[in-house]
């Protein structure tokens, strides 16, 4: 019989509404292709030092809502926090990856810590290109640093 993990502390996130793309981002699309913009996904791992910091995510998928897990942009990511997590699914995930429990106050750190990189890669995108008009990314409508002139 499969036992049920126990809770660890993860950081929890939540997906973009709306991310710019394309040819100097004047494009919106919606969320991510794997994941619908708002949705809840936990990261599981970070790759510091890769120069757009890739996280692992478990979520819900966009279109099956199956549980997946894939690397992304941790600048698709917001509303980084850190949350002790009772998901079966999404422990059993962190356990196979082999991913190290963390401690609530390291969890904390960590989602602070990408909290501002991802922030600071969403600016970084498209460095010096102004928003489309009406831009719905999570910046303008965060009311965050705003669109570049």
């Amino acid at each position: 019989m499969d036992e049920t993990p126990q809770p660890r502390w993860m950081i929890v996130a939540n997906v973009v509404r709306w991310r710019r793309y394309g040819d100097g981002g004047q494009e919106l699309r919606p969320g991510t292709k794997a994941y619908r913009g708002g949705a809840r996904v936990f990261v599981v791992d970070t790759y510091p030092g890769t120069g757009h910091e890739d996280v692992t995510t478990v979520g819900q998928a966009r279109n099956t809502g199956h549980w997946i897990t894939i690397d992304m942009p941790s600048r698709h990511l917001h509303t980084c926090r850190a949350r002790l997590v009772h998901a079966p699914a999404v422990l059993r995930r962190a356990e196979k990856l082999g991913v190290a429990a963390h401690t609530e106050e390291c969890a904390r750190e960590r989602a602070a810590s990408l909290e501002r990189l991802a922030a600071l890669y969403r600016r970084e995108a498209h460095p010096g290109i102004p928003h489309p008009g009406g831009c719905l990314c999570h910046e303008c409508l965060s009311g965050g640093p705003g669109p570049v002139s």
